[in-house]
C-alpha cells in the first residue's frame, strides 16, 4: 500500500514538473535591450598654455614719448605679433568663467613727418619719426558660454604696450636742442585697458583653436591715447575633463 501511495507521488511531480517546463517553454522570450549610449560632453575647466599671432592697427602718438610738451598728433601703425598664452577657468552648467595673460612679441609700426606744435603754434624744429610697438601683453577676465566643444566670450583686463619712437630732424632746430626738443628718440611701456570678443574650438580632449578681437587704448602723455586694433588666432594645449551623461 506504502510502496502504490509513493509511486503515485513520484508519478504526480513528474506530471507537474513537465507541465511547467511545458509552459515556460510557451512563454515569449524578452527581447535584449542594450544600455542607452553615454553622450559626451566637453568640459572647459581646467588650466591651459598656448601660442598666438596674429595683425594689430590703429594709431600711435610718438611725439609724447619724446616730450609731453607738444599738442596730440597721431601717426598709423600696423604689423605682425607672436606670442604666449596661459590662463585658467573653470565650467559651471554653460557658463565659463576665467583668467588669461599673454605677452607677444610685436613689430606694429608706423612713420610721418611731424613739426611739434605748443597750443597750436608751430616749433623751430621738424622731424622725419618712426612710430613702433614691440610688445604687447595683457591680463583679462573671460567670460563665456559653452556649447559643447565650443566657447563664446568677451574678455576685458589690463594691457601693457611697449611703445618706442626715433625721430631725426629734417629741417629747423637740431635734435638734442636745449628748449626745442632735447631729446628725438624715446621709449616706455604705457599702461591701458582691453576689451574684446572671442570664439574657441576645442577639437580633442586636450587641444583647441581660438580667434579673438582685442581693442587696447593706452595712455600716454597728458590727455593722449593710443588705440590698437589686433586680431590673433591661436592654439592651446589644455588640462580639462569630459563629463558623461545618459
Amino acid at each position: 500500500m506504502d510502496f502504490s501511495i509513493r509511486h503515485l507521488g513520484a508519478a504526480a511531480l513528474m506530471l507537474s514538473t513537465a507541465a511547467v517546463s511545458a509552459n515556460a517553454a510557451d512563454m515569449p522570450t524578452k527581447a535584449y535591450v542594450p544600455a542607452p549610449a553615454v553622450a559626451q560632453v566637453y568640459n572647459w575647466t581646467g588650466l591651459y598654455v598656448g601660442v598666438n599671432g596674429g595683425y594689430g592697427w590703429g594709431s600711435q602718438d610718438p611725439l609724447t614719448l619724446v616730450s609731453n610738451r607738444f599738442d596730440r598728433t597721431s601717426f598709423n601703425i600696423s604689423g605682425g605679433m607672436f606670442g604666449g598664452t596661459m590662463g585658467a577657468q573653470i565650467q559651471q552648467g554653460i557658463v565659463v568663467l576665467g583668467v588669461e595673460g599673454d605677452l607677444d612679441w610685436a613689430n606694429i609700426k608706423g612713420n610721418g613727418v611731424s613739426t611739434p606744435t605748443i597750443a597750436g603754434v608751430p616749433q623751430a624744429i621738424t622731424l622725419n619719426i618712426a612710430s613702433k610697438i614691440s610688445a604687447v601683453g595683457t591680463a583679462r577676465l573671460r567670460a563665456g558660454v559653452a556649447m559643447n566643444n565650443w566657447l563664446f566670450y568677451a574678455t576685458g583686463g589690463a594691457a601693457f604696450v611697449k611703445s618706442s619712437a626715433d625721430g631725426t630732424s629734417i629741417a629747423g632746430s637740431a635734435c638734442g636742442t636745449a628748449g626745442v626738443l632735447t631729446n628725438c628718440s624715446a621709449s616706455a611701456w604705457r599702461p591701458g585697458l582691453a576689451v574684446g570678443l572671442g570664439a574657441e574650438w576645442a577639437f580633442t580632449q586636450n587641444w583647441s583653436a581660438k580667434l579673438e578681437y582685442l581693442y587696447i587704448a593706452t595712455v600716454g602723455g597728458g590727455a593722449n591715447t593710443d588705440h590698437l586694433n589686433t586680431v590673433r588666432t591661436g592654439n592651446s594645449s589644455m588640462r580639462t575633463g569630459i563629463d558623461e551623461f545618459v
